[in-house]
């Protein structure tokens, strides 16, 4: 049995879960932002499914007005900020924190999942800057007894040198930045071979692109679903060297399929918003929606007994996700503040095969390169993302309420 599945038995599990949860809640009332969410909420009696579904739902959305208005983390930690061990801040500006438990973030799993083992080399390619994917591998790597290389992003070069001398048997990161050093290294005819094994996560990885990775040489390439406040949600699993139906739900959390702007459970197969309540200790996240679309798979796995889900089936509302950074329409708004003639803005994002684009379609009565440079720049000061800036004439975009159009190829 993997490190993943404590329990053989689902219905073992349900039961597990939801005698935990009373005292979860409990725990989470203690802090000022979950009393006030939870004023009405009696956590004795939230011991079931049904009961759970009538509590409100607080979505990643609210999160930036909450925290807010009560910095860093919206009232809504169980720790005291001396107590954690990391302080993340996200573009947005979200805030998340990590606290000091093995594993915090349940990554070791998915890492296990995939066949690392320990002593492998892992070269890990998410950000050290600020935001908590690259302490998510460092923590799963730390218990299965696992080096890792500190990569972070770019300098292309430099992770050529770095894989030549470690030969890492595996890389964590986008699969956009993999599909750039495997090419990188095609170029100047270097032999990354050793890289056997490829755990991609903040960004979505089509079959196109998997086919890509695995036609430079990467053997298993395993996506793992997570958001910066949860931690490792769900990941893939393989069997017999095949990639298993859709993704595996982590231990300690209890998955909901909503109704996209509702907390209305979803009938069981149907497409839906991701709604997670976690049993962290640190941080609680009680119904928290995360804008993120999916459904529960019907696929039995005798050694993976937790329940499935389909995947990544797009966003539930206009935030997504470019380039393993998330992009809020009130970032987009935020922009647009700052240049008084633009009339109204449209984010689009485009690409194919982890490739992102991003262009800002502003309308505007007139426009000069010196003004375009000047909101592009500020795009990316907001976003921390580049961006192509266009001007659009005035009552040329559409008038269907969308801030940003998620115009990728998925295929």
């Amino acid at each position: 049995i993997p490190m993943s599945s404590p329990f053989t038995n689902p219905t073992a599990r349900e039961a597990a879960l939801f005698s935990q949860l009373p005292h979860t809640l409990a725990a989470a009332k203690q802090a000022a932002g979950w009393a006030s969410i939870l004023a009405t909420v009696e956590p004795v009696g939230v011991t079931s499914r049904h009961a759970l579904a009538a509590l409100p739902v607080t979505r990643k959305s609210e999160l930036k007005d909450l925290q807010q208005a009560a910095l860093p983390f919206g009232g809504l930690t169980s720790t005291a900020n001396t107590g954690l061990k990391r302080l993340f801040m996200s573009p947005g500006p979200l805030f998340d924190p990590e606290g000091r438990g093995a594993d915090w973030w349940r990554a070791a799993p998915a890492f296990e999942a995939a066949g690392v083992q320990a002593g492998d080399v892992i070269h890990n390619c998410f950000s050290y800057h600020f935001t908590p994917a690259a302490f998510m591998v460092e923590g799963g790597a730390q218990l299965l007894g696992c080096p890792v290389i500190p990569a972070g992003v770019g300098q292309t070069e430099q992770q050529l040198e770095a894989l030549a001398a470690f030969k890492p048997r595996v890389y964590a990161g986008t699969p956009s930045f993999l599909r750039i050093l495997i090419e990188k290294a095609a170029e100047i005819k270097q032999d990354i071979s050793h890289l056997e094994i490829a755990l991609v996560a903040g960004e979505a990885c089509p079959p196109s692109l998997r086919k890509l990775l695995q036609d430079g040489g990467i053997k298993t390439v395993v996506q793992w679903y997570g958001t910066a406040d949860l931690g490792c949600i769900a990941y893939e699993t393989v069997t017999d060297g095949a990639l298993d139906a859709g993704m595996v739900l982590s231990e300690d959390v209890i998955l909901e399929i909503v109704r996209p702007g509702t907390g209305d459970v979803c009938e069981e197969g149907e497409v839906g918003e991701i709604v997670i309540t976690n049993l962290n200790a640190d941080y609680p996240l009680i119904r928290f929606g995360t804008g993120d679309m999916s459904r529960v798979l019907f696929a039995d796995n005798d050694r993976y007994t937790n329940t499935r889900i389909a995947g990544w089936l797009g966003r539930a509302d206009q935030t997504t996700k470019v380039r393993g950074m998330f992009v809020h329409p009130g970032q987009v708004a935020n922009v647009c503040k700052k240049f008084s003639d633009i009339k109204k803005a449209r984010l689009v994002v485009a690409g194919e095969t982890g490739q992102d684009s991003m262009t800002l379609k502003v309308e505007l009565a007139s426009s000069t390169e010196a003004q375009l440079h000047a909101i592009a720049e500020t795009v990316r000061e907001v976003t921390k993302l580049r961006c192509d800036v266009q001007a659009v004439a005035l009552g040329s975009l559409p008038n269907d309420g969308k801030v940003i159009e998620d115009a990728r190829s998925y295929a």
